[in-house]
């Protein structure tokens, strides 16, 4: 077998996984009441405005979507046993890894496209104008978000050999580069800010503190999708421009966003090509 054997059988079998097209399901009606809202009672409605609020929302949705489709991928098999005989067939651990996070990616973008794929047509029925280019590149960065989330799924299922250790790892990722970096009130940037300036008087800015903040895959896609926004939309552009360091630009969060592609498969990997499966 090879990388995408093992792809096509774990595709088989995760598609059958209700809870991924639950979770799914649950952002697909989210996108069928904005783009309803958005038109309702309004004479010139604009879906790009629907558009950012679904990408707003996705910012929590994907995250569980895309967690919950792939953070056992590979842990659950290690506890099963299952793992053994995948690799006996045979396969390289890095066939087994790198098909498990082409099969979870494959899952979890349909069922996030397919939110938009019933936004489109909404949008042709209730909408003057489908605004195809800022469509297409906010399905398109919203498609480099959910991946980037299957591959910190796919790296903490390959480094850890059990379903608890798995769950704990994607439970505890979700909050602290999610939730805890997203709303001011529970954000970690504060209490680093309190740490580092309050406590030690290192003086650290508020520019640094934000790109700590933008290193989360979350508000990397947050900032970067200034660039799907035109030059008419100057309400929707002021909220996400300003007079910035250049490692605090929409590009630098492009940047960091794709990283998170990357990064957490090869150290899953590197864990995962360790381990003992004795």
């Amino acid at each position: 077998m090879s990388t995408l054997s093992v792809a096509k059988k774990d595709f088989l079998d995760v598609r059958r996984a209700k809870i991924v097209w639950f979770v799914g399901g649950l952002y697909t009606l989210f996108a069928v009441l904005f783009f309803y809202l958005g038109q309702y009672n309004n004479p010139n409605p604009d879906v790009r405005y629907q558009l950012f609020t679904l990408s707003s929302i996705g910012a929590l949705f994907i995250p569980l979507i895309a967690l919950v489709a792939a953070y056992l991928a590979i842990a659950g098999e290690r506890e099963s046993g299952s793992i053994k005989y995948l690799l006996s067939l045979p396969n390289t651990r890095r066939d087994v890894v790198l098909g498990k996070y082409l099969s979870r990616a494959a899952v979890v973008s349909v069922s996030v496209v397919l939110a938009f794929v019933v936004g489109a047509a909404l949008t042709v029925l209730w909408y003057p104008d489908l605004h195809i280019d800022v469509f297409a590149s906010v399905v398109a960065l919203t498609v480099l978000f959910t991946i980037g989330y299957v591959a910190i799924a796919i790296g903490i299922s390959a480094a850890t050999k059990s379903r608890s250790r798995a769950m704990g790892g994607a439970i505890g990722f979700y909050f602290v580069g999610n939730l805890l970096m997203i709303f001011p009130g529970l954000s970690i940037i504060e209490g680093l800010d309190y740490l580092f300036n309050s406590l030690l008087g290192l003086g650290v800015s508020d520019n640094v503190l934000e790109f700590i903040r933008m290193l989360s895959p979350t508000m990397a896609f947050v900032q970067s999708m200034a660039l799907t926004i035109p030059d008419d939309l100057a309400g929707v552009q002021a909220e996400f421009s300003g007079d910035v360091p250049f490692y605090l630009e929409p590009e630098a969060a492009l940047v960091v966003l794709i990283a998170w592609l990357v990064v957490p498969v090869a150290l899953g990997l590197w864990r995962f090509s360790r381990a003992d499966l004795g």
